[in-house]
């Protein structure tokens, strides 16, 4: 079908569809189940199997299983049966994380993904692009990603960019005509726009006429399916890191097998010893533990409102050092309330619930309420109830107060006729309908009063034009500044009579206008916001308020949240621009708030702060916006108000837009930074004392203090429990009052790595000590001493890990803040007891049963590594 070639109403008996109403629930159902779901086919997933089996292809897993074969043919059964169960008690374990991070990654894109505006039954409802049918009469606008193959039916200065289908970057402009072209490419298709692109002004309504892998877009998936999953840079990090290990751990492993056959321990014994001993030693499974961290700290800051897009978004959260913040609607509640109104002779004030009085603000109450996008969607079927106000906070608040005033707006409506509308952008300010109201043609705009001003000629004052004086002009930005101060947002309104349609450039038409007056609309900071930037603030993150409100205005908001120190500068995008560069690098770091700005200005901020090596993070939520989104370290989108384009362009988005929720995400970035650091902390300490203990002991001609098995078991029970646990540790208290981090910052710095060799080497010499005194009191019993030496290296490893917890001492935490831990410790207790007691597993793992005088020894030296440290610790402080 060349759906371009056909009409409204051929389109409408095509889909028999009613596009005043649109499809039905039940239809809507009919036609899911008939064409499927509105998604692309995805590259096939690795089935389960693959993923388990996968789990052995790591080569020391393979040696380790070409271990187990030799150890069975040498007859060494329970060896080889008990090393198999490990190994596939550990691939279970692997299995199960990666599955987890899959489901975690899956549903950040069901929360991420987009929805459009679509009539049902009548009712503009947000739905899942997912659940979009053809047929669907859906309403689209500038910023939104468009989610199926759609024919227009009416379109505003409707322009798409279309690159992901054409190679073309420009912007091309769409109408609703029919075309009557045969043969036509998909950027020759004006009267359509596609799924994939993305719309970059305008307004329309269309009706969906293919989705899924019917669209255009559908029918080049496979080039979309064949990307493979990048590495974050912290994985691609860690993944050098095990590396390095590797190698180290290797060479180490190899110096314990050469050194004990030249003291003469058995060839096989020291083998199996040396490959178990690699295989516990090298942190090979790092990178997946990372992402399963991060997927499930990705999941607790979706529980406080914030979706990340990007996983390494999560990491640069960390190091985050300003933030860009926008006023209305992040640092502001969004909910617009017209207070103050000058009528171009006189100042009026709203009290309590009383309205303007309507004689004398009828003029500006009415402009403001035709020239009103959310009134043209929603006050047609004669209904004004609250509850059914939808669109612009702005906007909505201009209605309210010209139906607070009780202006007759079911008259008003009935006797203007909407001709065109030039539609808001952040960077023109403005927005103009052209209306005719009897023989009478007009221009009605609203915009920013310093942009208005700047295209007027002349003012309404008494009921009369009158010309616009040097002096009225700044009679106006006096009212302006004064309306400013008291943190009101300011919108004025003017009008423009026609003699004819304009056939020139619209926003030409947006001159020799006549102001009529100006509101002056409240929005209350948030009650979080001012505790929020000060936890900012002693974190060493600064905060910078970005608008495109007056420039008293954002003042006056700034120094009510405690943003604006008494030395702060306070710049219009026009200021900002005419400074030099050197200039510009001298104020930056005093210049807490930037108003009247542009889109463009945004992303020259974000550059500027880059070059003084600060890492960024910026909130935006229009189509303009994107570039800045992009080019921050972290963009940030708003849930609420962001456009498709915003939010695709962004790492992070907010579901509430509110700056608390920024705050959170950055304490949760921090928090997921440092949790990985701690259990690298414990794992390479463990790592470090088990490979310690063994080399010791044959450099003194011992024999070995652990046997492969016990190695294992330590790897898969003790180290691998615990760390998992780390890994959902709660932050410390005074984790927002560090200074950011730098972005390449060594993930051992602040002394990590001094503690992993310090406690790794602890570790290991106690372990010793505890077999050599087993040894020495029992010569001949080399079983107790091996189940002494297995039992101090878990005990101290476990006493370890609430040492990790913290930066400076495990005194500093309480253990029960993280009961995930506590239960992991007592897991990995109850599973040393059980080898060490049961008759059954004893020849399995070479333990003995031990008396309970032999624990004090066991607990007295595993305790060391941690409270002898941590002692020091609080006498240094003392």
């Amino acid at each position: 079908m060349k759906w371009h070639q056909q009409s409204k109403d051929a389109l409408a008996q095509i889909f028999q569809v009613n596009v005043k109403v649109g499809l039905s629930h039940k239809e809507v159902k009919k036609r899911l189940e008939q064409v499927g779901y509105n998604r692309l086919e995805e590259k096939k997933k690795e089935s389960r199997i693959r993923l388990f089996l996968r789990q052995f292809q790591d080569t020391m897993i393979l040696l380790l299983l070409g271990a187990t074969c030799i150890s069975f043919f040498l007859g060494e059964y329970i060896d080889a049966i008990t090393i198999m169960v490990i190994v596939l008690l550990n691939g279970v374990l692997g299995f199960i994380q990666e599955q987890k991070a899959e489901k975690s990654l899956e549903s950040l894109k069901k929360l991420a993904s987009p929805t459009m505006k679509v009539k049902r039954e009548g009712e503009w409802l947000d739905i899942p692009s997912e659940e979009i049918v053809p047929g669907d009469i859906v309403r689209l606008q500038g910023g939104d990603k468009v989610s199926a193959d759609i024919r227009l039916i009416e379109a505003n200065e409707l322009y798409a960019e279309e690159s992901a289908l054409t190679g073309e970057s420009e912007s091309v402009a769409k109408h609703a005509h029919v075309l009557e072209e045969d043969e036509l490419s998909i950027g020759e298709v004006k009267n359509m726009v596609f799924k994939g692109t993305l719309l970059t002004k305008g307004h329309a309504h269309g009706i969906v006429v293919s989705t899924g892998m019917k669209t255009e877009m559908g029918k080049i998936a496979h080039l979309l399916s064949t990307s493979e999953k990048k590495e974050s840079p912290l994985e691609q990090r860690l993944s050098r890191l095990s590396g390095i290990f590797i190698v180290g751990a290797l060479f180490l492993t190899t110096l314990v097998v050469v050194v004990g056959m030249l003291q003469g321990l058995p060839t096989y014994e020291m083998l199996l010893s040396g490959v178990s001993l690699a295989v516990a030693a090298i942190p090979e499974g790092l990178p997946a533990i990372v992402t399963v961290v991060l997927a499930l700290g990705v999941q607790r800051m979706m529980k406080q409102k914030a979706i990340v897009r990007h996983l390494p978004a999560v990491e640069t959260l960390g190091s985050a050092s300003v933030i860009c913040s926008d006023k209305t609607g992040t640092i502001t509640q969004n909910k617009m309330t017209v207070t103050t109104l000058w009528n171009g002779n006189v100042w009026m004030e709203k009290q309590n619930e009383q309205s303007f009085p309507l004689a004398s603000a009828k003029n500006v109450l009415t402009i403001g309420f035709l020239c009103n996008q959310a009134v043209m969607d929603q006050y047609r079927n004669n209904s004004l109830e609250r509850k059914k106000f939808h669109g612009d906070p702005t906007e909505v608040a201009l209605a309210e107060a010209a139906i607070a005033a009780n202006i007759d707006w079911k008259q008003l409506l009935s006797t203007t006729q909407f001709i065109d509308t030039i539609p808001f952008d952040s960077g023109r300010k403005r927005m103009s309908v052209i209306v005719k109201q009897g023989n009478d043609l007009f221009l009605l705009t609203k915009g920013a009063p310093d942009v208005l001003l700047e295209r007027a000629t002349h003012i309404e004052q008494n009921g009369e034009r009158v010309r616009l004086t040097l002096q009225k002009k700044k009679e106006c930005e006096y009212i302006v500044s004064q309306m400013a101060n008291r943190a009101l947002r300011t919108i004025a309104v003017a009008y423009r009579p026609l003699s004819s349609l304009p056939t020139m450039n619209k926003e030409e038409v947006e001159k020799d206008l006549t102001i009529v007056g100006i509101q002056g609309m409240i929005d209350p900071p948030r009650p979080e916001v001012k505790d929020a930037i000060k936890e900012c603030r002693q974190a060493g993150i600064k905060t910078i308020m970005i608008t495109g409100d007056h420039k008293d205005t954002a003042k006056a908001v700034a120094k009510e949240i405690g943003l604006l120190p008494s030395y702060g500068y306070v710049f219009t995008g026009k200021e900002w621009n005419g400074f030099s560069e050197h200039e510009k690098r001298e104020k930056m770091q005093k210049t807490f708030v930037f108003a009247r700005v542009s889109p463009e200005d945004k992303l020259e901020i974000v550059h500027a702060l880059q070059k003084q090596g600060h890492i960024v993070a910026m909130t935006g939520d229009g189509v303009n916006d994107a570039p800045a989104l992009k080019a921050a370290n972290i963009g940030i989108a708003m849930g609420k108000t962001g456009t498709d384009v915003a939010k695709d362009a962004a790492s992070l988005i907010l579901r509430d837009d509110n700056f608390a929720t920024i705050r959170s995400a950055i304490k949760e970035g921090r928090n997921i930074y440092e949790n990985i650091r701690k259990f690298i902390r414990y794992m390479l300490a463990s790592n470090v004392g088990e490979i310690l203990v063994m080399l010791f002991a044959v450099a003194l001609g011992l024999p070995l203090p652990l046997v492969a098995i016990q190695i294992l078991w330590i790897n898969l029970i003790t180290d691998g429990l615990p760390a998992m646990a780390l890994g959902l540790d709660n932050p410390e208290q005074n984790v927002m009052r560090r200074s950011p981090r730098k972005r390449e910052e060594s993930i051992f710095a602040n002394g990590i790595g001094w503690k992993i060799i310090s406690r790794g080497f602890l570790i290991g010499v106690v372990t010793l000590i505890a077999f050599m005194i087993a040894l020495t009191e029992q010569p001949d019993n080399l079983l107790r001493g091996q189940t002494i030496a297995f039992a101090t290296l878990v005990m101290a490893q476990l006493i370890h890990v609430f040492d990790c917890r913290s930066h400076s001492s495990i005194f500093d935490r309480s253990p029960f803040d993280n009961m995930y831990l506590v239960i992991a410790v007592l897991s990995s207790l109850f599973l040393l007891l059980v080898v060490i007691y049961v008759p059954m597993l004893q020849p399995i793992f070479h333990t003995t049963t031990l008396p309970a005088i032999d624990w004090f020894l066991i607990v007295g030296l595993a305790a060391i590594p941690t409270f002898a440290l941590a002692g020091r610790q609080l006498f240094k402080k003392e």
